[in-house]
């Protein structure tokens, strides 16, 4: 897909982060959006900057939705190709975050990252696929993170979900290459990117035994992101026109991956050693 004029593009977590700016961007290039987030005040924020840009030859629709709910996704994905017409795009791209021990955590907090994280990737690509095929042109797009490459103490079920978004895209992504049915997929790994991600947060208790403060812990990972979400957007589309299967987004994602790839095993002991060091 070389171009996105005249495409429709679905995006998932479009109410603010990445996900605006996915939308902000198609629409400067002329596709017309399908906007999806749990939060309507932050998706109307959305719609409201493309269409202050001058927007208006685009065509917009919205829907609140939760992703883990696998019936209102099909009904969405249902209600986009009527609405439209047609669908080329859909951006799994919704995502949260929470931190704990393995020991601390209990087990909704838990299943509640998995069942946004990955199944809603899962529900995405399967309710809009058909669409995809039927449009001739079509690119799955999910977003896993650079915590799909390695893993940290502290967030073990943030690391399940992004490491088996990686595994499920890759796995897709083989799939259509051997059907050729004119629909690709990417995978894609975000560093530390500018959002409320880590800001709305949950962390309990338990992480002060790994030395963290679950107050000011996020605070103190948002301090390190250092890519704007408009910059991530870019790299996203420029990833898609050039039907990469997996897109590194900052610097800091690009040093795990090579850490990751040179110290497969050794990386852990590394990460280990940094939280010892803040304990002492």
């Amino acid at each position: 897909m070389k171009s996105f004029k005249n495409k429709v593009a679905a995006i998932t977590g479009a109410g603010s982060g990445m996900g605006r700016e996915l939308a902000i961007q198609l629409a400067e290039q002329g596709c017309n959006l399908a906007l999806s987030d749990v939060n309507e005040s932050g998706l109307a924020e959305t719609i409201q900057i493309i269409k202050n840009q001058g927007k208006n030859n685009v065509t917009i629709t919205s829907q609140k939705l939760d992703v883990s709910d696998r019936a209102a996704v099909f009904q969405w994905a249902s209600q986009v190709s009527k609405d439209h017409n047609q669908v080329n795009l859909i951006f799994n791209n919704a995502g949260i975050a929470f931190g704990s021990t393995i020991e601390g955590f209990e087990e909704k907090d838990f299943k509640r990252v998995i069942d946004i994280n990955f199944w809603g990737v899962v529900h995405g690509t399967q309710a809009f696929l058909p669409y995809l095929k039927a449009s001739g042109e079509g690119h799955i797009i999910n977003t896993s993170s650079v915590f799909g490459i390695i893993a940290v103490p502290g967030t073990s079920a943030y690391n399940s979900s992004k490491f088996a978004v990686r595994g499920f895209t890759e796995t897709l992504r083989q799939e259509l290459d051997v059907m050729k049915c004119g629909v690709s997929a990417t995978s894609v790994h975000p560093g530390g990117i500018q959002t409320a991600i880590a800001k709305s947060s949950q962390t309990n208790e338990s992480v002060r035994s790994l030395g963290l403060d679950p107050i000011t812990a996020k605070d103190k990972m948002s301090a390190q992101f250092i890519t704007t979400a408009k910059k991530a957007a870019s790299v996203i589309l420029k990833g898609v026109r050039k039907n990469s299967r997996r897109v590194l987004i900052g610097p800091d994602a690009t040093f795990v991956d090579l850490m990751q790839r040179i110290f497969p095993s050794f990386y852990q002991m590394l990460v280990g050693g940094l939280l010892l060091r803040r304990m002492r």
